[in-house]
């Protein structure tokens, strides 16, 4: 299993998403973390839910194989939370926006959500 090779902070998270290394992002979770994903088709009342890292170093690398750009324009941290924005370009012009809110739990990120929207 991958092992964490820096800490969770603002600065780690805008490196790997800009970066589009999801091997990095992976090895920031917790092996029983949560993310889940609430947006057009994944309503609040019911949202993607990814669990465990497996699962999620596989969302990661399916997102940072995509060809597109991603850019972490804020971050803001509070004790053991972390929140950052992201905005995002397919090469067509379609763009993605994304919050994201998370907790995190001796060092690693133990939940996530992240609320996104894309152009249609």
């Amino acid at each position: 299993m991958l092992t964490m090779t820096q800490s969770v902070d603002g600065a780690a998270i805008k490196k790997a998403i800009e970066g589009r290394d999801g091997r990095m992002l992976a090895s920031f979770y917790a092996d029983d973390a949560l993310v889940r994903v609430i947006d057009r088709n994944n309503p609040p009342s019911k949202p993607r839910e990814i669990r465990g890292r497996a699962a999620i170093s596989t969302f990661w690398d399916d997102i940072c194989s995509r060809a597109m750009t991603h850019k972490v324009d804020t971050t803001i941290a509070d004790g053991d939370n972390l929140a950052f924005t992201q905005a995002c370009a397919y090469p067509d012009g379609t763009k993605v926006f994304c919050a994201a809110m998370l907790e995190l739990k001796n060092g690693r990120i133990a939940r996530q959500t992240v609320v996104q929207a894309w152009d249609e």
